[in-house]
């Protein structure tokens, strides 16, 4: 069963408030030289049959993402 991965995150030029509290958390904790985070989401899609990348990307378009603010990558896991 062939698994996909499609990840997503906020396009750079999009403020992410998420990301900077996780920036600010880590000196508190003793992590040091980390100079920016961006957080996302990850999705592993089991499918049944062949991969159809064209498929895979319209669901990432419609649903997974928001093409407006987000970017997002398709990858084919063996």
């Amino acid at each position: 069963m062939p698994r996909v991965v499609v990840d997503v995150t906020l396009k750079p030029e999009i403020l992410d408030p998420q990301g900077q509290a996780v920036a600010n958390a880590l000196p508190a904790l003793g992590f040091t030289g980390v100079e920016g985070v961006r957080v996302g989401k990850h999705f592993e899609l089991d499918l049944a049959g062949d991969v159809d990348l064209d498929q895979v990307t319209a669901m990432a378009e419609k649903l997974l993402a928001n093409p407006v603010i987000e970017d997002f990558t398709v990858r084919v896991e063996q």
